[in-house]
């Protein structure tokens, strides 16, 4: 139910902002029923729904923020109080006892010895270790000389128990508060993964909804191209039958028509091909009982509406507001922690333990004859030498936070790139699409033409073959030009951070932190978030060095 108000709320925003780049007819409905049955339908609106709630690749994303959630509980967890109980309980056959104490099975009654009895006396008490009170032999005050028999030694019990319970607390370390702050951005992190992760389907959807209605507006260019050379092959049969036209004309006519053909058969493959693609991409299962039927229909024509766009305040929207840069910002924070981490080790480690035991009488397996009492231990360790084993790992972890910087360096290119591509492609394809309208017009107004010159004989037969085959190249352009402005329109987007904004409502999805200016990423921070030097202060500097070591 959360995945569902997720995606709901995203889209609605992602709605508000590009409202008329959806095509199709708008529907209340998530499916339909197709002509082929029970066939699934889809605008792009509800595609796009369909993909939030059930594409796996996001649904990994959003439980990866859940585990490092779990992360950052078992870190913290280190720096708050630890209690634990412990109890233990043993009893000892009494026929066992003098066997695992002497390791003989001899007692002493009187002066003599008898095999089969346990020997009381010093050596049983210095095992047991029992207070000098509980184990001496218990003798008669003022006691005289008398013919009764002397009293033996007190016998250990054959059962003893403990129970104790201890909380321990850390005082302080240079690791633990450190590895903490980590977490933390390996969670932000995390978040800007799933918003990565989620523009790029957008994007995606987008780009093989478009692919699904280019192929199938292709498939019905080349139908048409078709029935017009299956017309005119028996236009060229009927002629030949009237003795006008050679054999030769009705030949060329049936080659024309196989060859067109393939084409057809082809744009038909990769229509079904495509709504396949876009099944898997929307999280649909295959269905055994729709057999070949298509998996979807998708509903809509295929957009043109120009934009726009001054490419330098696009980069610049772009480096604020990709979430794979912000992802990349919170990568070199977390690593900066884990230097800081790993150089406190250097430090002291103070922790304190605390609690109460009970112990069981060594004679007396009573419940009121045990000894209780509180412990308190407050413990502390700082390393002397360690013959570098702290100083190695200190120069790893700076050499990682080095190549993350140098990372967040290279994105910041990369997204650059990304965006200056994508307005290429746009310029690209809006120039095509403008460029084949009118060319379309021209290369149906020439197969007219050519048709009315060929039925008034005053043409041939190649010249209508012609025009027919510049009419459907200057279609087919025009289709793949539609789609490529369409597809470029959605990588831009993506490229911008503009494919989709973000209301955090949902079940604290979002840290706090992510709305913070730790992640502003815009041009004049470094991969740290720190401003950048001026690059005129810069150059000064590097040639004051240069003039320096010439003098020397």
């Amino acid at each position: 139910m959360r995945n569902f108000f997720l995606s709901l709320g995203i889209l609605a925003t992602f709605g508000l902002l590009c409202p008329s780049s959806f095509g199709g007819s708008e529907t209340t409905s998530r499916t339909g029923t197709g002509s082929a049955g029970r066939v699934p339908t889809f605008t792009l609106n509800q595609a796009i729904v369909t993909a939030l709630q059930q594409n796996p690749t996001l649904l990994n994303a959003e439980q990866e923020i859940k585990r490092t959630k779990g992360v950052i509980i078992q870190v913290r967890a280190q720096a708050l109080p630890q209690v634990n109980a412990r109890a233990e309980f043993e009893w000892i056959d009494p026929n066992l006892t003098g066997a695992r104490i002497f390791g003989t099975t001899s007692t002493t009654t009187g002066t003599g010895t008898t095999p089969g009895t346990t020997t009381g006396g010093a050596g049983a008490a210095a095992l047991i270790e029992s207070p000098r009170s509980q184990i001496r032999d218990v003798q008669s005050p003022l006691a005289a000389a008398s013919p009764t028999p002397p009293i033996t030694n007190a016998q250990g019990s054959d059962v003893s128990y403990s129970i104790s319970v201890l909380g321990s607390q850390l005082i302080f370390n240079g690791t633990t508060f450190n590895e903490i702050r980590g977490t933390f951005f390996q969670r932000d992190s995390a978040y800007f993964a799933f918003r990565n992760i989620l523009d790029q389907l957008l994007a995606t959807v987008k780009t093989q909804f478009y692919q699904v209605v280019v192929n199938r507006e292709l498939i019905k260019v080349q139908e048409q191209s078709v029935h017009l050379l299956e017309s005119q092959l028996k236009d060229q049969q009927n002629r030949f039958e009237a003795g006008t036209v050679p054999r030769f004309n009705v030949l060329q006519a049936e080659v024309a028509l196989y060859n067109q053909l393939p084409l057809l058969i082809t744009a038909q493959n990769n229509y079904r091909i495509s709504k396949i693609t876009l099944a898997k991409t929307l999280g649909l299962d295959f269905q055994p009982r729709r057999g070949e039927s298509p998996p979807l229909e998708v509903i809509g024509e295929m957009p043109y509406i120009p934009r726009s766009i001054a490419l330098a305040d696009a980069i610049e929207l772009g480096k604020e507001r990709r979430p794979f840069l912000k992802q990349a910002r919170a990568n070199v924070l977390n690593q900066l922690q884990q230097v800081r981490a790993t150089a406190g080790q250097w430090l002291p480690t103070i922790t304190t333990t605390g609690g109460g035991e009970w112990v069981s009488s060594p004679i007396n397996s009573s419940w009121h004859d045990i000894s209780k009492g509180w412990i308190a231990i407050v413990q502390g360790s700082v390393p002397i030498w360690d013959s570098g084993a702290i100083a190695g790992q200190v120069i790893q972890q700076r050499a990682l936070l080095s190549e993350t910087k140098i990372t967040y360096d290279d994105d910041v290119r990369q997204v650059e790139l990304e965006i200056q591509q994508a307005y290429s492609n746009l310029q690209q394809n809006e120039e095509l699409i403008k460029s084949q309208e009118k060319n379309v017009e021209l290369a149906d107004e020439a197969l007219r033409l050519a048709k009315a010159r060929l039925d008034a004989g005053a043409g041939v037969q190649l010249d209508v073959l012609n025009a027919q085959v510049q009419l459907l190249t200057a279609q087919t352009t025009r289709l793949q030009a539609l789609f490529g402005y369409n597809s470029s329109l959605a990588e831009f987007d993506r490229a911008t951070g503009a494919q989709s904004t973000y209301h955090e409502m949902f079940a604290n999805l979002a840290p706090r932190a992510t709305k913070t200016k730790t992640y502003y990423t815009g041009s004049g921070v470094d991969a740290e978030g720190k401003a950048k030097q001026a690059e005129d202060t810069v150059v000064r500097t590097s040639i004051r060095r240069s003039r320096t070591s010439d003098s020397k």
